[in-house]
């Protein structure tokens, strides 16, 4: 790394915050194995930098530089990219050696014309699109000393006429994978290993499954007449929250990560408690009840105790999902025109913040990893479809390539 020291770093929290002008351009392709990948991993790389929502991502067809400048600070003329706005420079090369796609990338600031960071990443050349993410995310650390999502998973259920299927997907939705096949499977979630739990209708009556990453599939064991849904994994993966229905009332439970040991939280008659989450200490939960007389957003302690209420305004408030960071819940509200938007809480003041509005319905939110961004549905282009927008509501942006089938209940790997 190259002048470090002097490198700006982007402070994304506080009112101060702007996205940083940056200019990138397309990548120096060395060798013609490399170009059968080079539109991929450009595609990749560009969509990380604009979805992060801390740059400014400049439109390439301003560029006013020589197209054949080098990478080099001395081939560079930077007053040419002061011109355009560009306070940051990022150039980047694709080489393929056998079967390894290699990158180098080299962050330039304008003002000095100074090298600030440079970074070499590989990935087989079958994954070509794992180099644009890791390329993007050394860039993001650079900027914010913190790690990016780039390299996440995610997972969400995939409606085609009668079928709700759950898929696992890069963070963008790229390399997707189908997980089950057929009947109504619902509510995935990513476990910190990338065990991944959701509901299914396989057997008449809703069950929770865990699939392991090498592949082995359980059923979560419940007594005769209990309907279980909804299972969140502790941010250590020990332990299970999730909802079971037993006659007329549903209950927050807990138990073991094999679901063994496991434990009722809490005890409203006649009453739904559903939607657990869990505080990325693992000490907390939040949940969705409507023991006051409409669903609600509520925090409890692990073991049931310190029921308290978060939401108050509204009467319909769903789907909480609590921020790796701690401060923040997000969660899906229907306004006073019975539109779908998101919201988040403050969990020790109570302050709600709008994120959405005026654009159809928006709902299921998911934190990213480092909290910085939200992963959520919209009908704004017609079927739910997956958008992600920074934690204060700006720079939605659509998942690239999706098609016409209605996409639900996302969840964000942690």
């Amino acid at each position: 790394m190259a002048a470090l020291a002097q490198a700006p770093v982007i402070q994304i929290s506080g009112a101060n915050f702007r996205p940083l002008p940056l200019a990138a351009t397309a990548p120096l392709v060395q060798g013609e194995e490399a170009k059968a990948s080079a539109q991929e991993v450009d595609e990749a790389f560009m969509y990380d930098l604009r979805a992060s929502g801390i740059f400014q991502v400049l439109d390439r067809g301003s560029f006013l530089a020589d197209p054949k400048e080098g990478m080099a600070a001395g081939s560079i003329n930077f007053s040419r990219w002061a011109d355009v706005g560009a306070e940051s420079l990022v150039k980047y090369s694709l080489a393929q050696e056998g079967g390894e796609l290699k990158a180098e990338a080299r962050v330039f600031n304008v003002g000095t014309g100074r090298e600030d960071f440079k970074t070499a990443q590989s990935a087989p050349a079958a994954e070509a699109r794992q180099v644009a993410h890791k390329l993007a995310d050394a860039i993001y650390r650079h900027f914010t000393r913190e790690p990016s999502p780039f390299l996440s998973r995610i997972t969400y259920v995939r409606k085609t006429g009668n079928n709700r299927d759950v898929w696992v997907a890069d963070w963008d939705g790229r390399n997707a994978k189908q997980v089950t096949r057929g009947g109504i499977n619902l509510l995935p979630s990513l476990g910190p290993d990338g065990t991944l739990g959701y509901t299914s209708y396989q057997q008449g009556e809703p069950d929770i499954y865990i699939r392991r990453p090498e592949g082995n599939t359980a059923k979560v064991k419940t007594s005769e007449g209990q309907m279980a849904t909804g299972i969140a994994f502790s941010p250590d993966g020990k332990r299970i929250a999730y909802s079971l229905a037993t006659g007329e009332s549903t209950q927050i439970w807990v138990a073991e990560a094999d679901g063994d040991k496991p434990k009722q939280l809490t005890d409203t008659r006649f009453g739904i408690n559903t939607s657990p989450s869990w505080s990325p200490d693992g000490k907390r939960l939040a949940f969705v009840s409507n023991r006051g007389g409409s669903p609600q957003v509520y925090v409890m302690n692990a073991d049931g105790s310190g029921v308290r209420r978060l939401t108050f305004q509204g009467n319909y408030n769903q789907t909480p999902d609590w921020s790796p960071r701690g401060d923040l819940i997000a969660f899906t509200a229907r306004d006073e025109r019975n539109a779908f938007d998101l919201f988040t809480v403050n969990v020790d003041s109570g302050k709600v913040t709008r994120l959405t509005q005026d654009q159809a319905n928006n709902e299921e939110p998911s934190f990213s990893p480092n909290g910085r961004l939200i992963l959520f549905t919209s009908t704004r282009n017609g079927s739910p479809q997956l958008f992600v927008m920074t934690a204060d509501g700006n720079n939605q942006v659509a998942l690239p390539a999706q098609d016409k089938a209605a996409l639900l209940t996302p969840d964000w790997g942690r």
